[in-house]
């Protein structure tokens, strides 16, 4: 990432206090902090969000920096929504989450969804027209919202005039984590 800049970027991650895949979160969270890119984490509630690896297994704790319902989505230039079934499952139920995935779509800012994290985009009625992957269990789901699913490591689309980038599962953080780096760059003072 040496030829472009995101410490002027801002993205927001959206997850709930438990479920959350723990490297589908704190992967690109490190990673762009690591870039100079102001990241917040919001969840229903401001208790630390417990992770898991594999749905099973405790993972990391990671502290919100606010609430669903607090967040003002236009002060992002990119969402990011990581899986874990059980964090996608509640999440896709919360209006504040629908709403801040909606304020995204609408005002064609990037959205970066990754394993069952593309269900809040399915219920945000944001696929139809647009190519992406997921978990392979979401793929119905996705098809009959009028999205057309693919099985690759990374997908990224820009019809609609919104950029959504998908990935399967932490075994596809790299490719995932590059497309949102691409999403974001900044080069020559103007956005990619």
């Amino acid at each position: 990432m040496p030829d472009h800049d995101v410490s002027e970027r801002k993205v927001l991650a959206v997850v709930t206090n438990y479920g959350v895949e723990q490297d589908e979160l704190v992967v690109p969270v490190d990673h762009l902090r690591g870039w100079g890119a102001k990241v917040d984490v919001a969840a229903v509630t401001m208790d630390d969000v417990e992770t898991l690896v594999g749905d099973k297994e405790p993972g990391k704790s990671v502290r919100p920096d606010l609430t669903l319902d607090d967040v003002d989505p236009a002060g992002y230039d990119l969402l990011l929504v990581p899986g874990g079934t059980l964090n996608a499952d509640t999440l896709r139920l919360r209006d504040s989450a629908t709403r801040i995935v909606r304020a995204f779509t609408t005002s064609g800012r990037p959205v970066a969804a990754i394993c069952h994290g593309p269900w809040a985009l399915v219920e945000a009625g944001a696929v139809a027209g647009k190519r992406l992957t997921s978990y392979a269990s979401l793929q119905t789901d996705i098809r009959n919202a009028g999205g057309d699913w693919a099985d690759e490591p990374v997908v990224t689309d820009d019809a609609g005039g919104w950029q959504l980038i998908t990935s399967r599962n932490p075994g596809d953080l790299e490719p995932f984590v590059r497309e949102i780096d691409a999403a974001l760059a900044v080069r020559d003072g103007s956005q990619k």
